[in-house]
């Protein structure tokens, strides 16, 4: 189940972090309050799946599927171009994103 909390928590990261690209600096409301929402909601879950999942495993993978997520996004909506050398980095966090899933386990 935490690693379950954890892949939301990880998904509400790009959540919140595409939200406060669009909330230009706070200025616009809806995208400040979907930043919030999904900031507490990722925090949470964050801190939740930590107390089976080591701190350094939780971390990396909350951060490489948020960043991950956030570029395919970004990518998807045209704010970041394309290109096999982003698709091919991606890939690469992705797959140490598992490996960490593998060999992290859930013992402190």
């Amino acid at each position: 189940m935490s690693w379950i909390v954890l892949i939301v928590s990880a998904v509400l990261e790009a959540v919140w972090a595409t939200a406060l690209g669009k909330s230009e600096g706070f200025t616009k409301l809806w995208p400040s309050v979907v930043f919030g929402v999904a900031l507490v909601g990722s925090m949470g879950g964050l801190a939740w799946a930590m107390r089976d999942i080591p701190v350094g495993t939780a971390y990396a993978v909350w951060v490489g599927i948020g960043a991950a997520l956030t570029v395919i996004w970004a990518m998807i909506t045209g704010d970041t171009e394309v290109s096999w050398a982003r698709l091919a980095l991606i890939a690469g966090l992705v797959g140490c994103v598992v490996g960490l899933k593998l060999v992290g386990g859930a013992d402190h």
